[in-house]
């Protein structure tokens, strides 16, 4: 039976940097694969159905919640998110690795359903910084802004509860820093001989 794939979560506040992350790593790391989460969140402008996410009704994505299709599922700043379980495993069955991008509502989710999952918080340079960045996208209104920095101080809270933090002060040293630690996790996981510590449907 194959070892299966590393399941990599990665959180940090709205605004940090994460989506442009991702699209740095995914093409200079042929074994990681992107889940692309559910939502009820209106669409925004340059956001591509299936691509950023999978944009759907709050009547299916309840329904499916309630099928047990969700890995885990939040709601933040009013809309809910959700990882489909069934792609996210069947991925991994094949070897590959995935990555969620998923608040810190979900990361405590997986981290129980799934132990052997690798926690990486994004954190900005500073709380103003990251006000800097949420105005440049210019996509949320001002009150959109104030309330996502509220929500920013709590997630913030949370990341000593992850393996790695990581600070996205220039966006090629944290994809160079998220790289490394993959490929240590994957030497790690290589020389212990894990391939059995995956949680249920993992392998």
């Amino acid at each position: 039976m194959s070892c299966p794939g590393l399941l990599v979560v990665l959180s940090g506040p709205g605004g940090v940097g994460k989506d442009t992350l991702i699209q740095m790593l995914l093409p200079r790391d042929p074994r990681l694969r992107y889940s692309v989460s559910y939502t009820t969140r209106p669409r925004r402008p340059y956001e591509v159905p299936g691509e950023h996410y999978y944009f759907v009704d709050e009547a299916t994505f309840r329904r499916l919640a309630g099928e047990g299709k969700f890995l885990e599922h939040a709601v933040v700043n009013g809309h809910l998110y959700g990882t489909l379980e069934s792609w996210v495993e069947g991925a991994r069955r094949e070897g590959k690795d995935v990555i969620l991008k998923i608040d810190v509502q979900g990361a405590e989710q997986v981290r129980r359903r799934r132990p052997d999952a690798l926690l990486i918080f994004i954190s900005p340079p500073s709380m103003e910084e990251l006000l800097r960045r949420r105005e440049r996208r210019g996509v949320e209104t001002p009150e959109e802004m104030q309330a996502r920095q509220r929500l920013a101080e709590v997630e913030m809270s949370y990341a000593g509860r992850y393996d790695h933090v990581v600070v996205n002060d220039d966006a090629e040293r944290a994809v160079c820093r998220v790289q490394a630690i993959l490929e240590d996790e994957r030497r790690r996981r290589g020389r212990s001989g894990a391939c059995g510590t995956a949680g249920e449907g993992g392998g």
